[in-house]
């Protein structure tokens, strides 16, 4: 048991999991934030330009009976399930904006970050009969079957 606990306090002091548990709590906060921005400043600009329509609201009740309903809750308190599209298309509105949000903060951080520099790649061997590419410690060349003079290193 005692190999066990020491097992798992190594695996959590990696730094992946730190890194992953701290990416998970600025995820969650940038979560509400963006929450916040859909539900409180661009859902009612959207109502707007669509002449008052609540997206959050709209709603099909499964008993087909599409004017008896003022809202969802008038549905659920008569006992008729509903089909809540409207608040599957505002979870997609969430999601792209989460999205894209995401990208402009990434090729943002992408521009701060200085590049790292490749190391110069190294000339791949090619044999001197047929030009093709072979690897570095062949003997014979595999494309055209010629025996390939010795490297000097």
């Amino acid at each position: 048991m005692k190999k066990l606990i020491n097992e798992f306090k190594a695996f959590c002091a990696k730094g992946n999991i730190l890194e992953l548990a701290t990416g998970m709590m600025i995820g969650s906060a940038f979560t509400t934030i963006v929450n916040s921005l859909v539900n409180d400043v661009l859902m009612p600009v959207i109502g707007i330009l669509t002449g008052g329509l609540d997206m959050s609201g709209l709603f099909i009740p499964l008993d087909f009976k599409f004017g008896e309903y003022a809202n969802i809750d008038a549905a659920k308190a008569a006992g008729v399930g509903t089909l809540n599209y409207g608040a599957f298309l505002q979870a997609i509105i969430n999601f792209l904006i989460i999205a894209f949000c995401i990208f402009m903060l990434v090729k943002a951080m992408s521009k701060l970050l200085p590049k790292k520099e490749e190391a110069p790649k190294k000339e791949a061997r090619k044999c001197p009969f047929c030009k093709m590419e072979i690897h570095d410690e062949a003997t014979k060349c595999p494309h055209c079957a010629s025996e390939l003079p010795a490297q000097a290193e």
